[in-house]
């Protein structure tokens, strides 16, 4: 008898749920929501996967609200944040969730202790983990027909939105199309953020005590699939917890404090090999910096990402710092497919810049030398230069390096600046083989191209004819790398031109003061120094760009970040990885500086992947653009 009623009870909770879940809901389907694409669910579940993957469920509880930002209000057709309000269920049993409400009110009310209250009028827009036996036909097909990824084995996400009617009975509806959107930004940036949720000091779990989390606010950038309206671009999200909790503009600390909020991966934590066995690759251990050989080193086998000379300095590590961090990072490698530019036909990997030129025959030839160690006893900007423009590219063919020359193929006659969305459309459009790697130099002028095109307003004056002055702070490599920067001129396309001032320590003493003119509508010119002590001499700029600026990495960039602050102008930076990205956010916020153009892929960053010495998060030359006084 006994067992009879276990098995019943368990079939009841499957098919009813329990604790504070609503149970599946009936007829709802992502397919019959106006404006939604298939693409675009496929999307959709894809993200919930990755969330599912993270376990939110295992450290939060209904009573942990988090509240939620995207974008601007104006963003939204209601001119506010749809549902600002979120919540984790089931994490004690019942039906694994998302609940999102539209006000914090809404939240506390239907919250309660055991099960979600009836509250009438309140609607909570949900994603609910079902297995597929108690999904309705419908959606059992939708998964069928799309090939649609599973959240774990037999589990499905079921979007939709509950309401309370004012007799207490429980209503779905399908969400709309800007729901849904509303649902995967807030699905991508959750995975990414929640695991830096840290046990404040009083906070061990203990029998009938809730486990609480130190205050918490971070923004993170997602995104939005090509399905979508807004394709390719990013939009900030900003989480909290506890609803409320705003940013404090305070000096980075020197050293992270450790943190305990992590348990231990669930498997002992393992070492990975890391092997190379045609050139002697150097990696450098994070714990105490030293070099060793690549195929020496040993990795986190949890996120992948850390490089260590041994065992024991992993042990130490995780226990010092990466416990805090080890979570983010292995939601940052898995954005290593979504980064991959596979349009591209050479090898778009590399552990040795030398191994990668040898291997699409660019060893030691041009520009391309800079890009090795083998020509560093040349200072920047000292390069012997070659005359004749295939020689600079190498001696690449025709057809494979930009000619200096107008765009012949280029459709729009009007004598307006050339718009790019990315590098497959610049290729097209200049007739480039996508065998050619010259998109790994190029990414330095087009960089500086899209932010003046499409990132701030001088796409105005370039139209009307004027100059744009772009500074741009601490260049090495790029002093030689002039005749790329000249593709620029031609992408102006007959209107409006560009100067841009490099300055930089870099810059050698006998080029200081010097003016190129690397094409018809571009000019460069060079100064020696701190950007802080030759502000004041220069022309005042439209927009200020730092590349692979690695802000966390100098102390002389606090005085460049507090000249940017005081003039207000636009200015722009890129960084190699995400990790450096969040590392310069909180260098420009201790300078009092607002990132008001959030972290987002730059289209134009280098294809090829490189490899940091104490890490594998991915790695790209210009990979990430984000901005401040925009």
């Amino acid at each position: 008898m006994e067992i009879h009623l276990k098995n019943l009870f368990t079939r009841f909770q499957d098919q009813f749920g329990s604790g504070p879940g609503l149970g599946p809901s009936s007829g709802t389907c992502l397919l019959s929501v106006e404006g939604i694409s298939p693409a675009f669910i496929r999307s959709v579940f894809s993200a919930s996967a990755a969330l599912y993957r993270t376990d939110p469920w295992k450290r939060l509880r209904p009573s942990h609200l988090f509240a939620i930002r995207i974008g601007k209000d104006s963003d939204w057709s209601l001119k506010k944040q749809l549902y600002p309000i979120a919540q984790f269920v089931g994490g004690e049993g019942g039906d694994l969730g998302i609940h999102m409400f539209k006000s914090e009110l809404d939240a506390q009310k239907t919250t309660g202790l055991r099960e979600t209250n009836r509250v009438p009028n309140v609607e909570i827009l949900r994603v609910v983990f079902t297995p597929q036996s108690l999904i309705f036909p419908s959606n059992k097909r939708m998964i069928r027909s799309l090939s649609l990824e599973s959240s774990a084995v037999d589990q499905y996400p079921i979007v939709d939105v509950a309401r309370f009617s004012s007799g207490g009975e429980l209503r779905f509806r399908n969400p709309t199309s800007e729901e849904v959107r509303y649902v995967y930004a807030f699905l991508k940036a959750i995975a990414l953020v929640h695991p830096l949720l840290q046990v404040g000091n009083n906070g061990l779990q203990r029998r009938g005590r809730l486990v609480s989390f130190e205050p918490f606010i971070e923004t993170v950038d997602v995104q939005w699939p090509f399905e979508v309206s807004k394709a390719g671009e990013l939009v900030a999200v900003t989480i909290s917890h506890p609803p409320g909790e705003v940013y404090e503009e305070k000096k980075r600390a020197r050293t992270p404090s450790p943190s305990k909020y992590m348990e231990p991966p669930t498997e002992e934590l393992s070492l990975m090999d890391i092997r190379s066995n045609i050139w002697t690759i150097l990696r450098k251990c994070s714990m105490c910096e030293k070099e060793v050989n690549n195929d020496q080193s040993l990795c986190c086998g949890h996120c992948r990402a850390v490089i260590y000379c041994g065992s024991i300095c992993q042990r130490q590590h995780w226990k010092e710092e990466h416990k805090s961090v080890c979570g983010l990072y292995k939601a940052m490698m898995e954005r290593e497919e979504e980064l991959t530019m596979s349009i591209f036909n050479f090898p778009c990997f590399l552990e040795h810049f030398c191994q990668w030129l040898e291997s699409v025959g660019l060893h030691q030839k041009g520009m391309w030398r800079r890009k090795c160690s083998c020509y560093s006893q040349y200072p920047f900007g000292l390069l012997p230069q070659n005359s004749r423009v295939s020689d600079s590219w190498g001696g690449l063919k025709d057809g494979e390096y930009p000619p200096d020359a107008p765009f012949l193929n280029y459709h729009d006659r009007i004598s307006n600046p050339i718009l790019l969305s990315g590098w497959s459309e610049y290729y097209n459009i200049r007739s480039l083989q996508f065998s050619s790697p010259v998109a790994v130099l190029l990414s330095y002028p087009l960089t500086i191209y899209h932010i003046l095109t499409s990132l701030i307003s001088s796409k105005n004056r370039l139209v009307k004819g004027k100059e744009v002055i772009v500074h741009y702070i601490g260049p090495e490599g790029e002093l030689d790398l002039m005749p790329a920067f000249a593709e620029m001129g031609h992408l102006l396309n007959g209107s409006g031109s560009i100067q841009i001032v490099m300055i930089g320590p870099e810059v050698p003493s006998n080029l200081s003061s010097t003016v190129s003119g690397v094409g018809g509508r571009v000019r460069v010119n060079l100064v020696r120094g701190l950007y802080q002590d030759q502000a004041s001499n220069l022309s005042t700029p439209h927009v200020v760009v730092a590349l692979n600026c690695a802000l966390e990495s100098y102390g002389s960039w606090g005085g460049a970040l507090e000249v940017i602050k005081l003039t207000g102008v636009p200015a722009f930076f890129t960084e190699r990885s995400e990790r450096l990205c969040t590392n310069g956010k909180q260098v420009l916020r201790g300078a009092g500086l607002h990132i008001s153009h959030p972290v987002m892929p730059n289209p134009f960053r280098s294809p090829v992947r490189d490899q940091a010495p104490s890490s594998n998060l991915p790695c790209y030359s210009n990979g990430f653009v984000f901005g401040v006084n925009t």
